[in-house]
């Protein structure tokens, strides 16, 4: 059995794992994410990698990284929380460090990666991971692989144009109305109130309480997040949509979706457009960065 040290890196933590080639745990931590300089954040790779290879010998490192990955050159584009990871070869200078062979990939096609080797999407070639967060992120999979893009864009559902698109920019985005950001800010335009009071558990409880006002704007994001999703089924028609992010385990919430999509087919003997659950929860970048690695690497892959 091979061991691989897995990381999984984040703007406030870094989530580390020490795993076989099956995708089975051997054992997992986190640690804060360095904010100071790259150097403070090889020091953290290096201070993981000693506490995982105590036991077990790792043949090497797999890493879930934010930001626009190419995973050909190792090189970050894009902006992200870690402004110290951008313009510096971070694969190169992880393999000079660690001697270790690394591969690195974006977090959301590590989470789509994930779903489709062990996950919802196991038994299915092409499909769309959504995660919904503050924006909306994702992923492109067909033939079992991510799509990148030439701009390494490929799955940015966020930034596609909802509203607006007469008189602006700026424009109200998939991102700024549909995600769970984009519905405390339109809750707390129709409450007169700031953002920043506001969370989307708060949020989803005061319409629980019969708040009508929030009851009316879930709604409205329920149908935003419904056209984005349906029009992306017409755009690239994948056999599954998955939806990842804290809010897809909401009680209900992939049902209300589902029942909005059906609401919007065309026809009676139209395509159904429906979603599912991404398996997998704070594990997802983990489990696909060491399945990125191990298809980069062209080792034999065991589920």
């Amino acid at each position: 059995m091979d061991y691989y040290a897995v990381l999984d890196v984040g703007g406030s933590s870094i989530k580390y794992a020490l795993m076989d080639e099956t995708g089975v745990f051997i054992e997992k931590s986190s640690v804060p994410t360095p904010k100071a300089s790259l150097e403070s954040f090889l020091e953290t790779v290096d201070l993981i990698l000693k506490k995982l290879q105590h036991h077990h010998l790792c043949k090497g490192l797999a890493v879930s990284m934010p930001g626009a990955v190419n995973v050909e050159t190792g090189i970050i584009d894009g902006v992200t929380a870690l402004p110290y990871i951008h313009g510096q070869n971070i694969k190169q200078l992880l393999q000079e460090r660690t001697q270790l062979k690394v591969e690195l990939e974006n977090d959301a096609n590590c989470a789509a990666l994930a779903e489709g080797w062990i996950g919802a999407a196991k038994d299915v070639n092409d499909y769309l991971c959504i995660v919904i967060g503050t924006g909306i992120g994702g992923s492109v999979v067909l033939d079992k692989k991510v799509r990148h893009g030439k701009n390494h864009f490929a799955g940015e559902f966020g930034y596609m144009i909802m509203e607006d698109y007469l008189s602006g920019p700026p424009w109200e985005t998939w991102s700024s109305l549909a995600a769970v950001g984009g519905l405390i800010q339109q809750v707390a335009k129709r409450k007169g109130v700031s953002p920043a009071v506001l969370t989307g558990k708060e949020i989803f409880e005061r319409a629980e309480n019969g708040d009508l006002d929030v009851q009316e704007e879930i709604n409205k994001f329920l149908q935003r997040l419904a056209i984005g999703i349906y029009n992306l089924q017409f755009m690239i028609d994948p056999e599954k949509i998955l939806i990842g992010g804290a809010i897809s385990h909401r009680e209900g919430f992939i049902e209300q979706l589902n029942e909005k999509l059906q609401q919007m087919k065309y026809h009676p003997d139209g395509l159904t457009v429906q979603v599912e659950r991404c398996q997998f929860g704070n594990d997802s970048n983990l489990i696909g960065a060491l399945y990125h690695f191990l298809q980069r690497q062209n080792i034999v892959l065991r589920s």
